[in-house]
């Protein structure tokens, strides 16, 4: 039997993106032959989706979409194992094709967006493919339709890391752009006090207690020391309390901004890549042992 060397199955790798351990085990199965190995994976490709589904896919890009008219928005988030893989041109065409997908057929869920008609085949169909194609898991996670009230203004900042649609009543095209970018760079959890969960204000509330209480402060004034931390709170998390970020005085709320461009704000949306899934840390040394272990049981 031919010997399969290192070299043989970086090559092989290079070549295909196939997983190193595929590579062995097609270049075993072909007697060291490369280019029937090759052969070999190609026709595997289709089952490299299923067995890459295991994986954390915690990367990834915010796809964007948004009508000429500023009338109709979607923005949909598509993960992907690393970041390496969320720069490919067919991934980011990928997000950006389910975006118009969204607004235009405003989809129930998920599901129902990766059953869509997409390229030759469907959403799904393009994504497994995809994934067989550069061997990493990718996976549609979650998307957001707007219909404006007002007109939308979109951001997306950070290697398409972070999206923001906006919809504002009033005001101009370049208040519009200020408040998307605002969003992106604070962060806002909601609109305003009615948009923060009650359990989150609860928790502020019972650490706001706790400290006071550790640091001596009367049990008389607990209460209104909690209630002062979680106003503070309320400022720091919600887009009308926070503090502009292009305020020339360092002052100026996105409330007052407002009610000084005779504009509102009907509603927004703020996707952060990754945000809420558990990244994995990856020891490649330690991965490329256990894989060999298992090969040789």
């Amino acid at each position: 039997m031919a010997e399969i060397t290192a070299s043989m199955v970086k090559e092989l790798r290079e070549k295909t993106d196939a997983p190193m351990m595929e590579c062995k085990k097609a270049l075993t199965e072909a007697a060291g032959d490369m280019a029937k190995a090759e052969e070999i994976l190609r026709v595997k490709l289709g089952n490299k989706a299923s067995k890459a589904a295991t994986r954390v896919a915690a990367e990834g890009v915010v796809g964007m979409y948004l009508s000429a008219d500023g009338k109709l928005g979607a923005v949909v988030e598509v993960n992907s194992e690393t970041d390496f893989v969320a720069k490919n041109d067919d991934f980011i065409a990928l997000s950006k094709g389910c975006a118009e997908l969204v607004a235009k057929h405003d989809p129930a869920d998920v599901a129902a967006l990766s059953a869509l008609p997409m390229g030759e085949g469907t959403v799904e169909s393009t994504r497994a493919a995809l994934v067989g194609k550069i061997g990493e898991n990718m996976s549609l996670r979650r998307f957001a339709r707007m219909a404006a009230k007002g007109r939308l203004a979109s951001y997306v900042h950070g290697g398409s890391k972070i999206g923001v649609l906006i919809d504002v009543v009033g005001g101009d095209e370049q208040l519009a752009k200020d408040l998307a970018m605002h969003i992106a760079a604070s962060k806002p959890k909601a609109l305003d006090a009615s948009g923060v969960p009650a359990e989150l204000l609860d928790t502020e509330r019972r650490i706001a207690i706790e400290k006071a209480r550790e640091s001596g402060k009367p049990e008389a004034m607990l209460e209104k020391i909690a209630e002062g931390t979680v106003q503070k709170f309320l400022r720091e998390v919600t887009l009308l309390g926070q503090v502009f970020v292009k305020a020339e005085d360092g002052k100026q709320t996105i409330e007052q901004l407002l009610k000084a461009k005779g504009a509102s704000v009907a509603g927004f949306t703020l996707f952060v890549v990754g945000e809420g899934i558990e990244k994995k840390t990856t020891d490649f040394a330690a991965e490329v042992a256990a894989q060999a272990a298992a090969a040789g049981r």
